[in-house]
């Protein structure tokens, strides 16, 4: 069984910074894809950021230049570091992760991290 675990998420004034990490545990051969994705209150859940095994990287419109999403292999984590935050990035914050467990690649997701961007 794999588990996503997050952490880092609360409250920041407009400008601040946060880091979020998400560390994947359990029965892992490999990882692909890891990525960040949010969901603020009566809107769907949209795509922050994402990273390929290789290191590739990927960003929404709307954090780029703001957000740097990096990984580290060694242990299976991926982070998301947010600078200079506005209001509009209040969500709640999930990872995501295409994890191969040695017989098939499956998509897993954490329980997601409450961003509190206010004055």
């Amino acid at each position: 069984q794999v588990q996503l675990v997050e952490s880092g998420g609360g409250l920041v004034q407009p400008g601040g910074s946060l880091r979020l990490s998400c560390a994947a545990a359990g029965s892992i051969f490999s990882i692909r894809a890891m990525g960040w994705y949010r969901q603020a209150t009566g809107k769907p859940r949209e795509l922050v950021a994402t990273t390929t095994s290789g290191g590739t990287t990927n960003y929404s419109d709307s954090v780029r230049g703001r957000f740097t999403i990096t990984r580290d292999n060694a242990k299976n984590t991926v982070y998301l570091q947010m600078d200079s935050l506005k209001p509009e990035d209040t969500a709640v914050y999930y990872c995501d992760a295409d994890i191969n467990s040695g017989t098939y690649t499956e998509d897993y997701w954490g329980q997601g991290t409450q961003v509190t961007v206010s004055s």
